[in-house]
């Protein structure tokens, strides 16, 4: 299974066999049957206790309390009657208890949904110790009951108590409480009770335990429109948001009043399934799925921090007979779970919602949840939170990591390989797990993949994951993903994007979760302003043509990326001066260093126009942090291949026949270049020269030829050199470095030809020393000659020389004045004579 369920929390394990009077009571007698029947949770609080409620031997109700933390049971209170417990709740502090209950009529079937058919009573009882009650409301319509959890660090002088009615209002009760002989709490305003209206006429409402919020919407203008009221620990609530709906509401609907998170009913009808998750990041999603017909279950999702909406429909097979398709929303942070059983379940990505590539769409067996049960008693708590109503078994959800790397590893699309690659890489804190086994899946499938390349998407979200977390403010500003753009289909869904109004703030001073939120609109609302590597593309071809300019390196914009690629190149080297396995970074690359230079200058004027208010030593630090964390990638990448290879201490030896690991080391290095040069990202110095040796140890001569004509292989000095050194000049050896010499440029010759012992490499370097020596005379001589004289006044020691200068004298006078129009061209004067003292030479 893709989700992963732990039990954190089951009725008849954690409750009922102490209520068995630690086992003296068998199960099987009429009083345990009675209270196993009848035991079921109420509540579920925001510190995780549990409120449950059963019936005694006697026909008493009982309302107990179960702590996740110590696994300790205790009793709130005892009815001496037997009551339908609609809701409870208690205060933090643990001194006061919210109860609403239907008194129990003669033949009323506990068992059956909980129905408005006699008086509701709402009451508030001291329970520390159990001491006064008072009675809040006594309505024909039932009540639900909610306290109000500050945070642990600060204590309510008051406890504030919200009462829901199915009249459609809301009320908040301020209680100050006094103590009284050291532990005696005793209510200090019995008499009246201050209370506020929160919320009326409203048709849904959901409480976020957590945040402390309530969600709730309103039809204004026959239109739906959600509201958002905040509580504070130090101040009483406001109401902070308000975003109009673009759904359509049935007459039916709108009729019928739906709560989420007010208490647990065993059965509860399906209608307006409405969900709204909050997440720390800022993020605010609205699940809304519709009623199906035939064949085609609906449901939408509203990114209300992103400004649109994606309306889903998706095929299913014919359901079991008399199974309701009642869709269920989860919340997983990341990801929004939405499941039908034995259909579909699908993970919506939260935070990067706009291409279907990144969300997770799963059928038949791969979709199976064998924990939970086929019909709609199951409802989302808090985050990775979910009850099911009829068993009592509280569950943790979250993501199955070896799942999800089985579907990466087994999937035959791109859209599920590219889903699942984004989830390990981002989701899970502890990534080092995914990021071995994501390149352990790209060395063996690195060519399968045709939508996307699983490298370049790799180091983009293994950046952005390390980067963020140390710097929340850069979520928006720097790449999550290498893919562009998704136009391929998913088959059996069909997905209709559309454009939604942008939640609107009725305060100002806002913190926390609501400050994040109101920082996404802001980027929703303005350009989009993500670095992108590709858009170096353009600067970086035109700074690789100006390298061999002299006035171009001494500019001032050059200079400053020689400094910056230098910085991050040295702060590298004492990153990696441990022993690694792989041998890089024993080398300069100077395009290398130019690029990394350019990354860096660009990155940090992207980071100084869009965060103003940082210091430049941050913004430096971040930028600096940034390139050398995508050097490490690229290092870490090579690094687990040579592992899975078993290429260990590889030293650089030309000599011999290359394995076929090492073979499919380079084709690994292969594939990485093409990746770093398609997204215009820099190598860490050595990488070139170590592929261009493994691939003159792997390939055949006019494959490894065929590479270096195309750019694949970049030819290094230190990589030629060593090949000019170690190999003996054997026939085939020979061939290989006539075949390499002849396709290096002049200037790259003169630094290498040194290492050959070789009569190619005498001959060059004598044709270098008699340039040299010509250029040296010529200029010397010029304007000292006169016609009458030409004879060789200089007499050199090396007799190519002066072979040379006779002949360049003699072919003088037989052309006219070098200033005249149809002149001979030097650069062949140069050239005919070279060949010919060659010639002559018998070189």
């Amino acid at each position: 299974m893709l989700l992963e369920f732990g039990v954190a929390f089951d009725l008849r394990r954690d409750v009922l066999s102490l209520l068995l009077d630690g086992g003296r009571l068998a199960e099987g007698n009429d009083v345990s049957e009675k209270i196993s029947e009848t035991l079921r949770i109420v509540k579920v609080e925001q510190n995780g206790k549990i409120i449950f409620t059963w019936k005694g031997p006697r026909g008493y109700t009982y309302i107990g309390l179960y702590d996740p933390q110590t696994k300790h049971n205790e009793v709130l209170y005892t009815f001496e009657r037997d009551l339908h417990i609609i809701s409870c709740s208690i205060n933090r502090e643990r001194t006061l208890l919210a109860v609403s209950y239907l008194r129990a009529t003669k033949g009323d079937n506990v068992n059956e949904p909980l129905r408005p058919v006699s008086r509701c009573l709402t009451l508030l009882i001291e329970i520390h110790p159990v001491n006064n009650m008072k009675v809040l409301k006594a309505v024909d319509s039932c009540i639900r009951v909610q306290f109000l959890y500050p945070s642990e660090t600060h204590h309510f002088p008051e406890s504030h108590l919200l009462l829901i009615s199915e009249d459609r209002y809301i009320e908040q009760f301020h209680i100050r409480v006094a103590a009284e002989e050291g532990c005696r709490v005793l209510i200090q305003n019995s008499g009246q009770l201050p209370k506020d209206r929160v919320a009326e006429d409203f048709i849904w409402a959901q409480w976020d335990m957590l945040g402390q919020r309530l969600f709730y919407i309103i039809v204004k203008d026959s239109k739906p429109l959600l509201k958002c009221v905040q509580f504070y620990p130090d101040q009483n609530f406001n109401e902070l948001l308000e975003v109009p709906l673009d759904i359509v509401l049935t007459d039916t609907e709108l009729r019928e009043l739906r709560l989420v998170n007010f208490g647990f009913d065993t059965c509860q009808d399906q209608s307006l399934n409405v969900h709204v998750f909050a997440s720390k990041e800022g993020g605010l999603c609205l699940c809304y799925s519709w009623a199906s017909h035939d064949n085609e279950v609906i449901y939408s999702v509203a990114f209300l921090h992103r400004g649109y909406s994606k309306t889903f429909t998706v095929t299913v097979a014919e359901p079991e007979s008399g199974l309701k398709r009642g869709v269920l929303f989860l919340d997983l942070d990341y990801y929004i779970a939405v499941y039908l059983p034995g259909q579909f379940l699908h993970l919506l990505n939260t935070r990067h919602p706009d291409l279907l590539c990144f969300h997770l769409f799963l059928t038949g067996e791969q979709a199976k949840v064998d924990v939970l049960p086929q019909k709609p008693c199951v409802q989302a708590l808090l985050e990775g939170t979910l009850l099911d109503c009829c068993s009592g078994i509280m569950f943790t959800v979250s993501i199955s990591q070896p799942s999800l790397l089985r579907l990466l590893q087994n999937s035959t699309e791109d859209s599920q390989r590219l889903a699942a690659l984004h989830c390990l890489l981002l989701y899970f804190e502890d990534v080092t797990y995914s990021e071995a086994q994501v390149i352990q899946w790209i060395s063996d499938r690195v060519s399968t993949c045709a939508t996307f390349d699983p490298i370049q998407e790799f180091l983009v979200a293994s950046l952005y994951r390390r980067i963020i977390p140390e710097n929340s403010n850069l979520s928006k500003l720097l790449p999550h993903t290498s893919v562009p753009c998704w136009n391929v289909g998913i088959p059996g869904i069909s997905c209709i994007t559309d454009i939604i109004a942008l939640p609107v703030f009725k305060e100002k001073n806002i913190e926390g979760f609501w400050e994040s939120l109101y920082s996404g609109l802001e980027y929703v609302k303005y350009a989009e302003s993500c670095f992108h590597f590709k858009t170096l593309q353009r600067d970086w071809c035109k700074l690789i043509s100006d390298l061999n300019t002299e006035d171009k390196k001494s500019t001032l914009y050059h200079r400053n990326i020689l400094e910056n690629g230098k910085t991050v190149l040295s702060h590298l080297c004492v990153q990696n001066s441990e022993q690694r396995v792989v041998p890089v970074f024993q080398e300069e690359d100077y395009q290398q260093k130019e690029l990394v230079g350019l990354i860096m200058v660009r990155l940090k004027d992207h980071l100084t126009r869009h965060l103003p208010y940082l210091k430049k030593d941050k913004i430096d630090k971040i930028a600096l942090d940034y390139v050398s964390k995508l050097l490490n990638l690229i290092v870490l990448i090579l690094e687990t291949a040579w592992r899975k290879y078993n290429l260990g201490s590889w030293n650089f030896s030309l000599a011999g026949k290359g394995s076929g690991n090492e073979f499919s080391m380079f084709h690994v290095m292969t594939c990485i270049l093409e990746a770093t040069n398609g997204l215009c990202v820099p190598l860490p110095p050595g990488f070139q020269t170590l592929h261009t040796m493994l691939g003159i140890r792997c390939l055949p001569l006019h494959t490894l030829l065929h590479y270096i004509d195309n750019g694949v292989i970049q030819l290094t000095e230190t990589c030629v050199t060593r090949l000019l050194k170690d190999l003996d000049n054997t026939g085939n050896n020979e061939k290989l470095k006539f075949s390499i010499v002849t396709r290096l440029p002049e200037a790259f010759c003169q630094k290498i030809y040194p290492a050959w012992d070789h009569p190619v490499s005498s001959s060059f370097i004598a044709r270098e020393y008699v340039r040299h020596l010509l250029v040296k005379f010529t200029k010397r001589s010029l304007g000292r000659r006169c016609a009458s004289d030409r004879t060789l006044s200089v007499y050199l020691d090396f007799l190519p020389m002066n072979y040379l200068v006779t002949m360049l004298l003699d072919m003088e006078e037989r052309v006219r004045n070098p200033f005249e129009e149809d002149n001979v061209d030097v650069k062949f004067v140069e050239e005919t004579a070279l060949k010919q003292t060659t010639m002559l030479l018998g070189l």
